[in-house]
């Protein structure tokens, strides 16, 4: 039989070692996978016993495929009787395109007609599709002109072992988590096995319920409920059983040795929950010790022989870079602190993260982990190391560099110069730092007790780990300073945003904090958001609506959250409309007026594009608009895209329409280098009043927006 068992990529190297393992002698390394001439043994023992395989194929033939016709032709001629019942059930993978077909859904029906018509044709019988659990699984790969055949032995993929029925929100492979395993050296036959392997941000357990069946010698494919050969023609059930009860010995056998101990720790209880239930599923449980616990706070047990093996976050998300920076830095000085003379495996899918562990890799593998390509950092950690993290950590309360220091002067300057002012306006929501020293590019915002650090990109020139010990020395600094632990400082990375992706949720913690402004309570959202639910810089401008509001009706348009529109009602608004195309933003706006106990008819909230809404005719009719667009949007509920700077006249005009005689437009918006059209809106006098609209706050930074009154002549 000439076999071509498939791996991810990067694993091609040890499945060939792992075949050998399994007795097959004659093998060719090939991209994905490795090619072998072996018997119908070989090919059960591949299905049960490979770690590293995703697939096991028996190659049927080679056949042309220039063009449909051909590929019919060359599949037309195979013998299907001597895999296929004739009223027997099919189903065809197809991958692959040629000029000629370049249509994989095409390539399988073509695949499918000439099989059914050659069984049909010699047997009067015509099998029948069945996608879910066919008899016999065919697998077409077209390169060029030419289409190889396959059966699929294995039927779904062998990464699926069966026991995992619960996993979390981005699973690990089961296949690439026992690569990792076995390129740390984790073997049933080592000779000096570790004493303890840990994951210290284990999930849903997958390396540590793989790293038990190596250990404990458990086929991985014993769980499963089925294969792709089970209805094959020349399937052989007593030599299948005959493997298969063989490896239930071994298992058994395996169970009963004097295994390392296996420990898993994780944050999220849930996710140890699901750990839990898959090692259950698997019968390891006894085997395994999942626990409830963070990194910072992990001591683990002390033993000569450890192993760290671990999956960390790697972020993909805005704003995760600056944070997942600290937690790498966190496994390095984890391993420095607990793990001295233990190997450790570190697995990621962000090469850069690895750089600031502080700890040099000994060996790195490139894997992939999916579509990404990802590195394998194989560490081994020396007491001197240990020693010496000890040391450190023990000095860190004076560990402060020069530069450190002079952040932590400017910020308690800062700190000083603006104490009375946020105590004579009340507020609790303000900026302290704005990129005031050039080498500590960060702004710094105060949201009660709780901090928020928003790093400005580094360009692409800055070397990341001296950009990120920078950060590091800006939230050690805040730390001292406001005197709070790491549960209150958030970090945040501020960049160009394209369309609306600064409203996009960045996280799913759903925490919430309550702030004052001028007698107003506002819910922010700190961590989920790149922007919070209150834009600092606006604080003057809500102040102004307040103080003009009583008796008015109000409209707010691009409400956001409607902190403007709460302003106004307390103020004492006769009528306050507020429109924005988010729903999720217009619920957070009535959660704002529930707090602030705004409640009745006369409050409106809308949702609506903008654009569309003031391009209507309308009868309604305003003393006072809030106009605060976005720069920019796409949004793919927008029918059009929205540009402040070309849009605006538009916008203007649009609502000067809407407003009562003797009635204000405050138009605003944050594009720094905004020219509003004076030629284009002649018709209406128009002040700048950006200088009046500027807090104390945000003194440095005095183009943070453009703020305009705009009135009618009219209009005194």
């Amino acid at each position: 039989m000439e076999l071509f068992i498939t791996c991810p990529k990067g694993l091609e190297e040890p499945l060939l070692e792992e075949l050998k393992l399994l007795g097959a002698t004659s093998l060719k390394l090939t991209q994905a996978g490795v090619r072998a001439d072996a018997d119908i043994n070989f090919a059960y023992r591949a299905c049960l016993w490979s770690r590293l395989a995703n697939r096991v194929l028996l190659l049927l033939d080679l056949v042309p495929a220039a063009d449909a016709q051909a590929l019919y032709d060359g599949v037309y001629a195979i013998d299907w009787l001597s895999h296929l019942r004739p009223e027997g059930t099919i189903t065809v993978d197809f991958n692959g395109r040629s000029d000629a077909i370049n249509n994989t859904h095409f390539g399988a029906l073509k695949v499918k007609d000439a099989i059914v018509d050659a069984v049909r044709d010699k047997t009067g019988s015509r099998p029948s599709v069945d996608r879910k659990r066919p008899d016999l699984r065919i697998n077409v790969h077209l390169k060029r002109d030419q289409a190889q055949i396959a059966i699929d032995l294995s039927g779904e993929s062998l990464h699926r072992r069966g026991y995992r029925l619960l996993a979390g929100a981005a699973p690990m492979k089961e296949n690439l988590a026992a690569a990792i395993l076995i390129r740390a050296g984790v073997s049933a036959t080592t000779e000096e096995m570790p004493e303890l392997i840990l994951d210290p941000m284990c999930g849903s357990g997958t390396l540590l319920t793989e790293a038990a069946m190596i250990l404990a010698d458990i086929a991985p494919g014993l769980k499963r409920r089925q294969f792709g050969f089970d209805r094959w023609v020349q399937h052989q059930p007593a030599r299948w059983n005959e493997l298969r009860e063989d490896a239930l010995a071994r298992r058994e056998a395996g169970m009963a040795r004097n295994l390392p101990k296996l420990a898993g720790y994780d944050a999220d209880a849930q996710v140890l929950d699901r750990a839990r239930s898959n090692a259950i599923e698997l019968g390891v449980e006894q085997l395994i010790q999942f626990e409830r616990c963070d990194l910072a706070s992990l001591n683990p047990e002390s033993v000569e022989r450890g192993l760290v093996v671990t999956n960390p976050p790697y972020g993909e998300r805005l704003g995760e870079q600056s944070s997942l920076r600290f937690l790498y830095a966190e496994i390095g000085s984890f391993l420095k602190r607990h793990c001295g003379g233990w190997r450790a495996a570190v697995f990621t899918s962000n090469p850069e993260l690895g750089k600031v562990m502080g700890v040099k890799a000994e060996r790195i593998y490139k894997l992939f982990n999916g579509a990404l390509a990802s590195q394998l950092l194989i560490f081994n950690i020396f007491k001197q190391e240990q020693r010496e993290a000890r040391a450190a950590e023990f000095d860190a309360s004076s560990a402060l560099s020069e530069q450190a220091q002079m952040l932590e002067n400017r910020l308690r300057k800062n700190l000083k110069a603006l104490s009375r002012w946020v105590k004579r306006e009340q507020i609790e929501a303000y900026r302290v730092y704005d990129a005031d020293l050039p080498e500590y590019a960060v702004a710094i915002d105060r949201y009660g007790d709780q901090i928020v650090i928003q790093e400005y990109a580094p360009p692409a020139s800055v070397d990341p780990v001296k950009a990120f010990r920078r950060l590091q020395d800006s939230v050690n600094v805040v730390g001292r300073v406001f005197e709070c632990g790491a549960d209150n400082i958030v970090l945040k990375q501020r960049k160009r945003q394209a369309g609306a992706d600064q409203y996009q949720r960045q996280a799913q913690q759903g925490r919430t904090d309550l702030v004052r402004e001028h007698g107003c309570l506002f819910e922010v959202n700190l961590r989920d958001f790149l922007d919070t639910g209150l834009f600092l810089d606006h604080r003057p401008v809500r102040k102004r609506i307040q103080q003009l509001a009583k008796g008015k009706d109000v409209l707010n348009l691009f409400c956001y959250t409607a902190t403007a529109s709460v302003h106004a009602a307390a103020g004492g608004a006769k009528s306050v409309t507020s429109v924005d195309m988010s729903a999720t933003y217009l619920e957070w706006a009535q959660r704002n007026f529930t707090l602030n106990k705004l409640e009745g008819a006369q409050y409106q909230f809308i949702q609506a594009d903008c654009l569309q809404w003031l391009d209507r005719p309308r009868r309604e009719r305003f003393d006072l608009i809030f106009m605060d667009p976005p720069t920019f949007s796409n949004s793919k509920r927008m029918q059009d895209v929205l540009d402040v700077q070309r849009d605006h006249p538009f916008l203007v005009r649009s609502a000067m329409a809407l407003l009562k005689p003797g009635g204000l437009l405050i138009f605003s918006n944050n594009y720094r280098r905004f020219k509003i059209d004076v030629e284009g809106l002649v018709q209406f006098d128009i002040k700048d009043i950006s200088a009046q609209t500027i807090d104390q706050d945000f003194k440095r930074n005095s183009k943070i927006h453009v703020c305009f009154e705009v009135r009618s002549p009219e209009n005194p």
